[in-house]
């Protein structure tokens, strides 16, 4: 995946001020939980110290932070971090990025479907030996309490289905083998 291709969330407000960061994307992933971020043409590191199903800590250049999550919906996520009530819209392009590191940029030779996050399937949205359309949703996940929806890289018939309802997906598992 390329460094470009990862979008951080990108809107946000906070208290009753309203902000953008209009570029934010990840740079260079030192390690399972550290990373070169670059926001609005800045470099900064951040390190994932802990991840817990209700909160997150974390250093972002060398400062220590702690987000809880307040709510969540699948464009939304209400925040406190640092006692700073932020609400995060997901970036507008989230469902292009997630299609195109799904194998929406590859020759549509590709058969297999591949997962670009981890998270919890919520819904199959086809059966096999159903006909789809390059863009049209395979199934949603859940990941970081966002519902992402995953969609066909190509047009074709989906030979098998990998996943269903309510089980795990890791990167790089394989939803669905479209030919």
């Amino acid at each position: 995946m390329g460094s470009s291709d990862v979008w951080l969330m990108t809107e946000y407000k906070i208290e009753n001020i309203n902000n953008t960061i209009s570029n934010a994307d990840i740079i260079k992933q030192l390690s399972d939980h550290e990373f070169v971020i670059n926001i609005n043409n800045t470099e900064k590191n951040i390190n994932v110290i802990s991840v817990f199903a209700d909160s997150i800590e974390f250093m972002l250049s060398n400062t220590y932070h702690i987000a809880k999550y307040v709510e969540r919906s699948s464009s939304k996520i209400k925040l406190i971090v640092d006692g700073i009530p932020i609400t995060l819209t997901t970036h507008h392009k989230l469902n292009d990025v997630v299609y195109k590191n799904s194998g929406g940029s590859v020759a549509d030779a590709q058969t297999n479907l591949i997962s670009q996050i981890p998270g919890k399937v919520i819904s199959v949205k086809v059966d096999e030996n159903t006909e789809v359309k390059k863009g049209d949703i395979i199934c949603v996940l859940e990941s970081m309490k966002m519902q992402v929806s995953v969609k066909s890289h190509k047009d074709g018939v989906v030979k098998k289905i990998n996943v269903k309802t309510g089980s795990a997906v890791a990167k790089n598992d394989t939803i669905a083998e479209i030919e």
